[in-house]
This record gives structure tokens, sequence and C-alpha cells, in this order.
């Protein structure tokens, strides 16, 4: 089947006929050029944006172990309903990805996702890089060099280990990056939601990527740092010529959101200073940053009605990630080809994704349309994570209309109510 997007507006401002034949963009042409005829289906998009589908490089669908807090199916809805069209799983799951028959057994799970996906292999004191690297695995990581959900930090020995062995297969690796011997224990004397954010200070984050990206030099791996979120952290990044991720509630959340938001606020690494979480904004918008990505990492509102130190760290964020960023397009401090570049042509290029990220002939068609001049709040109860809650609550976002993956249609809103698609979801490292 054929659809024209008929006079969609690109991400660089083109207005453009936008033709898709079966999984592929067949042709880009100019606008109102491309007889409707041609098409099965035309889209009118007069006034609206049409973009290419997001990748988040960093969420955790939780299954296997897990599956009360998320599954495949719940999470590639809300990835879906988001306009993420890939997404890319880490291995902090029960049991932990860290052998080849853990990613086999990952992979089977993922048949039920909506959208493409990629699995990361994860490493623990036992893991099995033999059979690890016998498949296809999209990075090493995300490595802990400290505890996260899971209990999967490792030691300094270890993680170079890990790192040269990774080069030698040609995997990037992405790094959990927080030295555990910087935590502030004083802070344990304290029970505010603040407290959270003292105990992993910015100072344990800065030292663990200056170690990461040393480690990563020595053997020549190439090194992504995740979840990035202090401004030093990112310079480092920068001057050592590696590449980064920042979160948007790192982007757009600080300690100053705490008291409102309390554990639901608590996550790996923790919420920031007002000051820094500026800075990393500016770094964002600059072109500093390579890659924003979501650390979804869904927990029920049972889980996280705890004390600050009994709570689970970690929020929800993949179907929210686009929507809070071209919120920001409309309040003009981020251009939508910023935008576009963070969430799609960025993670393409760093983690060598061909075909992705990109609204030209012969790339997949992964396409998320959009209205700009669409905007509403934020609800946890409307989201279509099985958390249902969000630490966005009430901020404005622009939802898709509008999410494709490879042609298949995954979310349709841009007529009364909303629809999904079938899983049609494939791993982007396997798929022929």
């Amino acid at each position: 089947m054929n659809t024209l997007f008929a006079n969609a507006t690109l991400a660089d401002g083109r207005v453009r006929d936008v033709l898709v034949e079966g999984e592929t963009v067949a042709a880009v042409e100019p606008g109102g050029s491309t007889p409707r005829a041609t098409a099965d289906v035309v889209v009118d998009c007069d006034g609206k944006h049409l973009l290419p589908g997001a990748i988040d490089a960093h969420v955790h669908f939780r299954r296997p172990g897990f599956e009360h807090k998320e599954d495949w199916h719940t999470g590639s809805r809300s990835a879906a309903a988001g306009g993420v069209t890939t997404v890319v799983d880490q291995p902090n799951t029960s049991p932990p990805t860290v052998t080849g028959e853990a990613v086999d057994a990952k992979a089977e799970f993922a048949e039920r996702s909506l959208v493409d996906f990629g699995i990361n292999g994860g490493v623990t004191a036992d893991w099995a890089p033999d059979s690890l690297f016998e498949r296809e695995l999209f990075a090493l990581g995300e490595v802990f060099l400290a505890d996260s959900t899971g209990n999967m930090g490792i030691d300094a020995e270890l993680f170079g280990d890990a790192v040269a062995r990774a080069a030698s297969e040609g995997v990037p690796v992405t790094v959990h990056a927080e030295d555990a011997t910087l935590f502030e224990e004083s802070a344990g004397d304290r029970d505010d939601a603040d407290a959270w954010s003292a105990y992993r200070a910015a100072e344990a984050e800065v030292a663990a990527v200056e170690r990461a990206l040393a480690v990563g030099a020595d053997s020549a791996a190439d090194v992504h740092i995740a979840h990035t979120s202090t401004p030093e952290g990112i310079d480092a990044v920068a001057a050592a010529d590696a590449t980064c991720e920042v979160t948007p509630h790192h982007l757009l959340l600080s300690r100053e959101d705490l008291d409102d938001l309390g554990t639901l606020g608590r996550m790996n690494p923790p919420l920031r200073s007002e000051r820094r979480r500026e800075a990393v904004f500016e770094r964002v918008a600059d072109g500093t940053v390579d890659i924003v990505a979501t650390d979804h990492a869904p927990h029920t509102r049972a889980e996280k009605d705890a004390g600050i130190w009994d709570a689970p760290s970690g929020v929800p964020g993949v179907e929210t990630m686009l929507p809070l960023l071209l919120q920001e397009v409309r309040e003009g401090t981020l251009s939508l080809e910023r935008v576009r570049d963070l969430v799609a042509a960025n993670p393409a290029e760093v983690f060598d994704v061909p075909g992705k990220g990109t609204v030209t002939p012969g790339a997949d068609a992964d396409l998320v349309l959009v209205d700009l001049d669409s905007s509403r709040p934020v609800r946890g109860e409307a989201l279509h994570s099985k958390c249902g809650w969000t630490p966005f609550e009430g901020r404005r976002a622009v939802f898709p209309e509008l999410t494709l993956v490879r042609g298949h249609v995954a979310y349709d809103a841009h007529g009364e109510g909303e629809s999904f698609g079938d899983p049609v979801g494939e791993n982007v490292r396997t798929r022929a």
C-alpha cells in the first residue's frame, strides 16, 4: 500500500510531499507536486510537521522478571503514542541480559513490540561474554559503575576487561557513570525528598565519567555516557570526543521540584541543582550533547509510595520525551531541527542504525505527524505505560497525531479517539 503525506512541513521548514511505498520512504518531492491519485491513502498535512520517528536509546521495558511494572506490549504502545519508533532495552532484568541465552529470551518477549528495538548486553561478575558477543547486540551496556535497579554495579577491573572485550568485538559501550566511593554518606541521616540528590552527589558522576572515558581511550572503545546529569560530565565527554545522552528529567526538572515530586522524583543519577539543570539545557541546545534518551524506568505507584531510602529509583518517560521537546520548540528554547537531531538523526549515527532517523528516499518509513499548534497538559492517567504516573504531570506537551513504524500505523489519533497497530517491531541489528 502507498501512502502520500501531502504538503508536510519537515523539521527544516521545507514543505514536501512524502510518498511511502510499503515499509520505505519512496520519494520526497516539493509540496503539491505529487498527484494524489498515485497513492492508496492521502494524509493532508497542511500546517503540520512530519518528523522522523524518534530513537530512544535507553529504556527499561522490565521483562523478564518485572512485568508488573512494564512489558514489551505496554512499553511499546507508550513509545508509539509518544512518537518513538525504535527503543533500546537495557540488561538489568531478572535474569539479567548477560548471556547469549538471555538475549535470545528477551528477543522472544520483544516479538510483542509495536516498534523496532535493539537489545543491550550487560556485565556482571558471572557474565558469559563468549555467548553474549555471538549475538547481534545493539551495544554493551548499560554497564553500571554503581548499583541501581537490578544490583549490577561492577568493580574497576571487570569494567576495564568488559570495555576491552567490547572494543575487540566492535561493539559500543554505554556506561552508567557514578562513583559510589564519592557518595555523601552524611546524607543518610536525612529523610526529606532531597536527601537522595544530596547522597548521590554530582562529584560522583563527574569522577566516574572521567574514569570511564580514560578506560575507553586505553582500549580505543566507543564509549557512550548514559543519562549525563551534570554540565561538568558533559564537558568531559566533549573534550574526549566521546558521546553522551541527557534525559528529559535532567533537562527539565531539578532539586527545586522535589518538594512536589517526593519519591516520584527519585532516580539514578538524581536530580541536580537548578543551576546545573540550566547549564545542561544550554549544552543540549548548543549541540554539545549528542542525544536525548529517556532512561524509561517505570515502577508502580505502590512501590514509589515509600520513604526516600526505600523507594526504587526510576521514572517513566518514553511517551513524553518527544512531546515535551516539541513544547520547547513552541516556547522558542529549542529549534525543531535540533530536536530532530537529538532524538532521531544523532542516535542513528552514534549507534550506526542504517535507515533510521531521517525522512529521505530509501529510509525506513518511521514517521511522526505532529501539529505544533496543538498542546495539552501531560496526565499520567492518559499515558499508556503500566505505571500510570509521570514526573511531568501538568506540564504542557505536543503529542503525535500519527506514528508509523516502517510504514505500518503504530499509533493513530488524528481522527476521533485513538488506536494502535499490530506488533510489527523488528530487531534493528538482525533484520535483513
